[in-house]
């Protein structure tokens, strides 16, 4: 996803203890009477489905239903308003049948009908930014009776129901919704697990029980307020005078670390980590010269030491990734470990030496300073110190805005720079399709005909993922031996919260988009 994290996270989830003692539950109709208030620094970009591709979703999770959905501990979609199936052989027909009596919060029916509305007006809408581009493989929808929804594909492609179980896909509420334009009026009508009673943009939600849900998720609390945060010092503030319950993205690594320390204003405080999908890499543009040759290329991948990059940037909230496809997630592999082996400086310079290059490359780096935390300047120091140590290279570090930064690279003119991705769903298909081709999310073109033409095509023809790793593995070759992109690391989430708070460890999903429902309080011996 642009904006926007592991498939497996929610079953490696740890809950780190800051303090002595514990607590219990209290009785279960007291703990779901409860309300929590969640601190983030995430705040939404629009409360629109039809128009976000973004953190937005982390609301909508727990306002809308979708037609499936990741309930904790699932590593495939599983129903949520529909069960759904593949009806052919090809993974082009995808059948859903909705669930007897649906009806949105307002009382309204949620039948096949809305379904096909809710879906269409993303394509109709078309907003720059949002969600349309992830139905590339949709041809039409058509509708049998109330309940059955039938989903026509234009090729094979098994990832679609992880895209239904997107919150882009979000069902809305046809009387509510335009059909042709985005909802400007504040407000959220949905058949999620709860209702949204107010909004106030950057400030906060409050969040009530939904009475006539129907769905997998269990609620374990009275409702939420969540509440958004422009820094996550003042969040931190905001936890430690016990204003907020938990916070939910936006800790810093710092944070992290002063928070797992034993000392008094951390008392009654616990840090819930998971491993997160999230990464962060370098894309290498070869419409420049300066990394045109490949030799170059293969130089840096053999210098950067992620080891060291992750310690001393990211204490250890990092870990060091060496494929595009991160641990968690079916087909991780370790292939730029296995070509490159550790860090050497003689080994990069032979093979400079041996492309022909004999002096210092001179490199331009790009990074956008307030997107992915105030650490990406440090990364890019350190990334630039471990190059110029060698005496191979010598690196110029360019910061800019989000906004600005993005125009820049979508037109090309950044010869290296840094992403972050954080993916639409839990399937390899999502760390390699969006990189490759000639039309990509990266602005450089980078066409690889085994990986567009076949391998990709291949594995969508089957609906069982589980059987397409071998179809990723090779990718990552390729993409291993072109070195158009270098994956740097991967992040770990983190949790803060009271230590009256629990669930935290089932709270994200595999996308890693907070499940409130999951969070209650808990009462002390």
């Amino acid at each position: 996803m642009f904006n926007r994290t592991s498939l497996q996270a929610a079953a490696a989830l740890v809950s780190i203890s800051l303090v002595t003692g514990c607590g219990v539950f209290s009785d279960s109709e007291s703990a779901g009477d409860q309300r929590i208030v969640i601190g983030t620094t995430s705040s939404p970009t629009t409360l629109d489905p039809a128009a976000a591709w973004d953190n937005s979703w982390e609301l909508f999770r727990n306002v809308f239903q979708t037609l499936v959905a990741f309930p904790t501990g699932s590593t495939t979609p599983q129903s949520d308003a529909a069960d759904c199936k593949f009806t052919d052989t090809s993974s082009r027909v995808f059948e859903c049948k909705l669930v007897e009596g649906l009806t949105f919060s307002n009382g309204h029916k949620l039948d096949a009908e809305a379904v096909k509305y809710s879906i269409e007006r993303i394509r109709t809408i078309n907003h720059k930014g949002g969600p349309n581009g992830m139905l590339g493989s949709l041809d039409k929808i058509d509708t049998v009776g109330d309940r059955t929804v039938v989903f026509r594909l234009n090729k094979s492609d098994a990832t679609f129901p992880f895209v239904l179980a997107t919150p882009a896909m979000s069902l809305v509420d046809p009387a509510e919704y335009p059909a042709d334009k985005l909802r400007k009026d504040g407000k959220i009508m949905g058949s999620g697990p709860y209702v949204l009673d107010s909004y106030t943009e950057r400030e906060k939600a409050e969040l009530t029980k939904n009475p006539t849900y129907k769905g997998f998720a269990d609620r374990k609390n009275g409702g939420v307020t969540i509440r958004y945060f422009d820094d996550s010092e003042a969040m931190v503030t905001a936890l430690r005078k016990d204003e907020i319950d938990a916070t939910y993205r936006g800790l810093t690594a710092d944070e992290v670390v002063a928070l797992q320390e034993d000392k008094p204003e951390n008392k009654g405080l616990q840090i819930v980590e998971s491993t997160g999908a999230d990464i962060r890499y370098l894309v290498f543009n070869t419409q420049d010269e300066s990394v045109a040759k490949l030799p170059v290329r293969k130089a840096i991948a053999q210098i950067v030491d992620r080891d060291e990059l992750v310690s001393k940037v990211y204490q250890g909230t990092a870990e060091p990734l060496y494929s595009m496809v991160p641990k968690g997630i079916a087909a991780h592999t370790t292939k730029f470990f296995d070509r490159f082996g550790t860090p050497s400086k003689e080994k990069a310079e032979r093979i400079l030496r041996k492309g022909g290059i004999t002096e210092t490359v001179e490199l331009d780096f790009w990074y956008t300073t307030d997107r992915y935390g105030s650490s990406t300047a440090a990364e890019f120091a350190e990334l630039k110190r471990q190059l110029e140590e060698s005496g191979l290279f010598k690196v110029t570090l360019h910061g800019k805005p989000w906004k600005e930064f993005q125009a820049g690279y979508q037109k090309g003119e950044y010869p290296v720079f840094g992403r972050g991705w954080f993916p639409d769903f839990p399937d390899p298909d999502n760390f390699v399709a969006p990189f490759v081709g000639k039309e990509n999310v990266l602005g450089t073109p980078y066409e690889s005909s085994r990986i567009t033409n076949e391998l990709l095509p291949k594995s969508r023809r089957e609906s069982d993922r589980g059987t397409v790793t071998d179809e990723f593995v090779e990718a990552q070759e390729i993409m291993v031996g072109d070195v158009r992109l270098l994956p740097l690391w991967q992040g770990k989430l983190y949790i803060a919260a009271g230590e009256d708070i629990g669930g935290g460890e089932r709270a994200l999903d595999p996308q890693t988009v907070m499940q409130v429902w999951e969070l209650s309080r808990r009462a002390s011996w």
